[in-house]
């Protein structure tokens, strides 16, 4: 049952005036082209995306055309299939975390759209308010999310005194602010590291055989291609986990998780394109971030993992599900 009415907030959109890309394609009477960098399909945003354009007047076939690039597991063709995007060349780049830095690469000119967890912290902008050049995009924030995690985490599993911390890197953001909430709450954390898909079974294997109570999986891209296959490891080792997406205990049957949804994402990217598809430069539109976030519990997986879930969390809760 839903506990709150859903809210999306964003940036006031910018002063647009007619792109020269664009104005050249509407002389041209060719609509403007969206590329799409990603690496793998099928994901989840970017038909809420397509959806969300949709609605904010852009037409597959229509008024907007898409180009999708896809990489392969391991990245390889990244930086070739950015190039291809770029050499057709294309209106804008919508572009994924691990994608947006072969995207700049490729061109200083051509639009750039990326959603990452922190665009300043990993390098892909200079200033959150004015990101100047070509790029512009959305930050998560993860690493604040991912602290927040913990708290609830150890609040829904008061006696979990081991916690591991599945993460793509061991060194990243995250990390100092998890040590220190894990000190505050007397928690060891055993950090385990997943670089990519193929590692994600052997790392999940090393929590299993760690001994620990519970699992934080952080925010990240490669887990949340792998989610249907981390849930379910996490379940049947009976394992609690808290995960990123709040869409994850109603479509994936996740215990609980915390952040924003994949509907304002979309619409957070969407407005950041129609902006530029409307002529706004994109160094002068400022990093969005979400300004909701969400927390779901899945009771039915509680109750099979023998978990009471206190009060405390249910009635903050914005979905449970019975």
């Amino acid at each position: 049952m839903r506990r709150r009415p859903f809210i999306a907030l964003f940036g006031a959109a910018a002063a647009s005036r007619p792109g020269t890309a664009l104005a050249q394609q509407t002389q041209a009477g060719h609509p403007p082209i969206i590329g799409w960098l990603l690496v793998q399909r099928p994901n989840p945003i970017f038909h809420e995306i397509i959806a969300e354009l949709a609605r904010l007047g852009w037409v597959e076939g229509k008024t907007v055309t898409y180009d999708v690039r896809v990489a392969t597991a391991d990245m390889s063709d990244l930086h070739a299939l950015a190039a291809e995007l770029v050499n057709r060349p294309v209106t804008l780049i919508l572009a994924e975390p691990t994608s947006i830095a072969a995207a700049q690469r490729a061109t200083r000119t051509i639009p750039i759209i990326g959603l990452a967890n922190d665009m300043k912290a990993s390098g892909f902008v200079s200033n959150i308010a004015r990101p100047g050049g070509n790029t512009t995009g959305i930050s998560i924030f993860g690493s604040e999310l991912d602290v927040k995690r913990l708290e609830l985490l150890a609040e829904l599993v008061p006696t979990a005194r081991r916690i591991a911390v599945l993460t793509e890197s061991k060194t990243g953001p995250s990390m100092a602010r998890l040590d220190a909430a894990a000190r505050e709450l007397r928690i060891e954390l055993v950090v385990v590291e997943a670089r990519n898909e193929d590692e994600i079974d052997p790392a999940l294997d090393s929590i299993v055989v760690s001994g620990v109570e519970a699992v934080n999986v952080l925010v990240s891209a490669v887990f949340h291609r792998g989610r249907k296959g981390i849930i379910a490891r996490m379940e049947a080792a009976r394992l609690p986990a808290i995960y990123q997406g709040p869409d994850y205990p109603r479509e994936e049957g996740a215990l609980i998780a915390y952040g924003p949804r994949r509907v304002l994402m979309a619409q957070l990217v969407a407005g950041q394109a129609d902006r530029v598809l409307r002529g706004a430069l994109p160094g002068d539109l400022p990093i969005l971030q979400p300004t909701k976030f969400e927390l779901a519990i899945n009771l039915k997986t509680a109750k099979t993992l023998g978990l009471t879930v206190p009060p405390s969390l249910l009635t903050r809760a914005d979905e449970v599900i019975e």
